[in-house]
């Protein structure tokens, strides 16, 4: 199923995608106790296999609101948890970044020993076409990440890998917007990356039976229409078993947690000289099956 958050009489829905039109069917107003897509995870399978009754449309009664009626958020507008995200996780761009001058982390080699973890607070979280506010970063070097977002459906420690696509809810997309010069300066990646609306996310929440093999995902990047990422899901570093083992081993993985996964090559700062984003671009990131997201800089 595809899952949204969408914007009506003044606040945020959950809903469920019903049709290639892209109608949907407010999940609060078939299941009463379901007021966002953090409870409808939480409660777990029943709710979910509750749910695609209604998506199928075997009972009656739902009202669909069209896809022009409704406004988009970000799938999962407040997470219970900041982001957690992951360096460094595709070969190519482990040595873009490793000979970019930027990386003021790297020590010989460019590929990681292990997976390399930070994390971006809820507060950076923005949906389809809100901007990305460029200006906001006063060094003027904001670069975008696509990357494939990995959502937790069940309550885990001490996950084995061969245990670890059990706990997966579904997957969905997350632009890692980066301030280039101030991950650079404070020698670490928090601050660049977190400020407010530096993480658009969606289109949708995509259930992982619906997507199958997540490693055959195609994921891209276009900056007004020229692409400049493009990779396959299965060219990661560490994989999503060994990133779900790795966070598992120290701290309880919770439904609902988003785990961002890594940018392939063809960032701005792969490029002699980085181009970096101006106001009046527009960025889309896609991968196959979980749709493209759109954000105009600003």
């Amino acid at each position: 199923m595809k899952l949204v958050t969408f914007e009506k009489d003044g606040g945020a829905r959950p809903g469920v995608i019903v049709d290639d039109r892209g109608s949907i069917l407010d999940i609060s107003a078939v299941m009463p106790t379901i007021s966002s897509l953090n409870e409808l995870i939480e409660a777990g399978p029943p709710a979910l296999e509750a749910l695609a009754e209604h998506a199928r449309g075997t009972v009656p009664g739902a009202r669909l609101i069209p896809a022009a009626d409704a406004k988009l958020l970000a799938p999962i507008p407040m997470p219970n948890r900041n982001i957690f995200c992951v360096g460094k996780n595709y070969h190519e761009h482990a040595k873009e970044f490793h000979d970019s001058g930027f990386d003021a982390t790297s020590g010989k080699d460019a590929v990681p020993e292990h997976p390399i973890i930070f994390s971006k607070s809820f507060t950076t979280v923005t949906g389809p076409g809100a901007p990305i506010p460029a200006t906001a970063d006063w060094t003027n070097s904001v670069d975008y990440e696509v990357e494939l977002a990995v959502v937790i459906g069940r309550r885990g420690k001490n996950i084995a890998k061969a245990d670890a696509y059990d706990h997966v809810f579904g997957y969905t997309i997350v632009n890692d917007v980066t301030s280039r010069h101030l991950q650079h300066q404070h020698k670490q990646w928090f601050i660049g990356k977190n400020f407010d609306g530096f993480c658009p996310m969606g289109p949708w929440l995509v259930t992982a039976d619906e997507v199958g093999n997540v490693e055959e995902l195609d994921v891209k990047t276009t900056v007004n229409g020229e692409t400049r990422q493009s990779a396959v899901v299965r060219d990661l570093i560490f994989d999503i078993p060994t990133l779900i083992e790795t966070l598992s081993r120290v701290m309880t993985l919770l439904p609902g947690d988003i785990i961002a996964t890594g940018t392939p090559a063809g960032v701005g700062i792969g490029f002699d000289p980085p181009r970096f984003l101006k106001p009046g671009d527009e960025v889309s990131v896609s991968i196959s099956k979980l749709g493209t997201l759109s954000n105009p800089v600003t």
